[in-house]
């Protein structure tokens, strides 16, 4: 019973640690998972471009209506393109050069039948017009929807989260991870009095003379589909820079002086980041915090962010050290995203570890810029507390299906025994700053990640990210003596998994290079229960055998 307990408490603390939507492994998977994680030739054999979207968002009838424009590449012969848009939502009309196309749907997924298949090599956009009243989010970020409320004031403030469910919940797209526009315009109109704050730069706002104000904005940058974002409300802007990076705030007009001193943490934040991370990744496009009612998301240089203006996690540290009290979950995590989720991303959503274990770690980063490495180990030892080890960290490939919740916490964790594996600061953060730039803009695997770092050093880590990846229990250092002479080795579930680790006798730290085969311990006069591992730096048990 007790272990049970344990178990949901640590589940429970695993979907409140983040603002993003978190998943759990699957055994059954519909035709409508595989149309929406799959790669076919209806997806693969084009590359999108651009997204212009144009819409209109009518708040007293939750409803939206418009057209978005998708410029593409075709990379192999196309007679029939997949694009998705969820079901409920009703499609007017798809043109291609003047003419409107013919189109089937199949659950949330529209195959659009070209009147001659384009050519391999060819540029082409089409204008697809749509109109419909959106899925609404019970709870946002968690489940996936547009927010339609009102401000203290009884202006609407209307936003929408869609990790996971899909950006296909409210435009039309290709809704999967591995294909991002290079660039996207966002021209909204929303009822006069209030803004709208999407992504990128600001480009200007048209009186349409009807009673609506359209505000574009414009990304130069890949971005991914779950990022295009709109934020409608009665804000407020102010704005600060950080060396040649705009800083740009968006908030309610009664939060302006709450936010002015709470947002002093970003320029802190950026040179921390700047200093191990790299520079921002979307200069081009500025920095932006928006204030929305829901907690926040990482929406790609317009960050939700919806913390109280407080430290922590809406008060509370989710580490339990004390550290976690200190700075704004919000700001550090979400932003933390930029790198790691934004710049970076995941191809498949099984593999949404690198954007979320990353971004854990980020936070950690962020405590040892300003407190130090030992805090950073404390504060990462206590996220630990937020770990199931129920289920694996990688989902199920091409099925639109994301590992389980431990890929936040456990993430973090396992970069941060590769850096104790590596045993070398200096390497260890010149490989991951060498990570960062390497792979910016670019949609990539787990496999990508862990060839990257393997190189770096003479251990194989090929076994260490096998078990903290692909399996769900963590690996055991086992000790016991027999005739004075104390063993070690390894239990996993991974074949010859070995991976060093680091043992303390008498303050003394010694690096054991265990496998799964019992060595002898080389030391005299030590005893069994003198030995303390060094759990600081390895998340890793351990057992003491009879």
């Amino acid at each position: 019973m007790k272990k049970i307990f344990l178990s949901l408490a640590a589940l429970m603390i695993a979907t409140a640690m983040s603002a993003q939507i978190v998943g759990s492994n699957h055994t059954e998977y519909t035709e409508a998972d595989t149309l929406r994680g799959s790669l076919r030739p209806e997806r693969t054999n084009f590359d999108v471009q651009k997204y212009h979207l144009k819409l209109k968002i009518e708040p007293n009838k939750k409803f939206i209506s418009g057209s978005n424009i998708i410029t593409f590449k075709v990379k192999n012969e196309l007679p029939v393109m997949q694009i998705d848009l969820f079901e409920n939502m009703e499609i007017d009309s798809i043109v291609h050069q003047g003419r409107n196309l013919e189109y089937k749907r199949k659950f949330n997924a529209v195959f659009i039948e070209f009147q001659e298949a384009l050519k391999k090599g060819t540029k082409d956009s089409i204008q697809f017009f749509y109109h419909g009243k959106p899925i609404v989010a019970e709870n946002a970020p968690w489940d996936g929807g547009f927010v339609w409320t009102e401000d203290k004031d009884g202006n609407p403030w209307i936003t929408l989260a869609v990790q996971g469910t899909g950006a296909s919940l409210w435009y039309p797209n290709k809704d999967h991870q591995s294909d991002e526009p290079e660039e996207a315009r966002m021209d909204i109109a929303v009822p006069n009095g209030l803004m709208n704050v999407s992504n990128g730069r600001f480009v200007g706002k048209t009186d349409l003379g009807d009673g609506y104000t359209e505000w574009s904005w414009k990304v130069v940058n890949p971005i991914n589909n779950y990022n295009i974002m709109i934020n409608v409300a009665n804000y407020v802007h102010f704005s600060d820079k950080y060396k040649n990076l705009d800083l740009d705030y968006y908030v309610l007009p009664y939060n302006l002086e709450k936010a002015k001193k709470q947002f002093e943490q970003v320029k802190g934040m950026m040179e921390c980041f700047y200093e191990k991370m790299g520079p921002y990744p979307f200069e081009e496009d500025g920095f932006k915090l928006v204030e929305t009612p829901y907690l926040g998301m990482e929406h790609q240089s317009a960050v939700a962010y919806g913390n109280k203006y407080g430290n922590g996690y809406l008060g509370s540290d989710l580490s339990g050290t004390g550290y976690g009290l200190k700075w704004d979950y919000i700001i550090i995590h979400e932003s933390g995203h930029e790198w790691y989720g934004n710049s970076i991303t995941a191809a498949d959503i099984a593999d949404m570890w690198i954007q979320e274990g990353f971004t854990s770690y980020t936070e950690a980063i962020y405590v040892e810029c300003n407190w130090g490495k030992e805090a950073a180990l404390e504060y990462l030892k206590g996220t630990r507390r937020g770990v199931s080890n129920y289920s694996t960290i990688i989902g199920d490939y091409g099925v639109n299906a994301e590992g389980s919740p431990d890929m936040y916490f456990k993430g973090a964790n396992l970069l941060n025994t590769i850096r104790s594996i590596y045993n070398n600061d200096e390497l260890w953060w010149k490989t991951f700053r060498d990570y960062t730039e390497t792979f910016k803009h670019q949609t990539i695997s787990t496999r990508d990640t862990e060839a990257f770092f393997d190189q770096a050093i003479d251990v194989d880590l090929s076994t260490v990210f096998d078990q903290y990846l692909r399996n769900s229990s963590l690996p055991v250092l086992q000790l016991k003596e027999e005739d004075d002479i104390i063993y070690y080795r390894w239990k996993a579930d991974v074949e010859d998994f070995k991976m060093p680790v680091d043992i303390i006798i008498d303050e003394e730290e010694t690096r054991l290079n265990a496998t799964s085969q019992w060595q002898i311990l080389n030391r005299e006069e030590a005893e069994l229960d003198e030995i303390e591992v060094n759990d600081l730096e390895f998340y890793i048990d351990t057992e003491i055998l009879d």
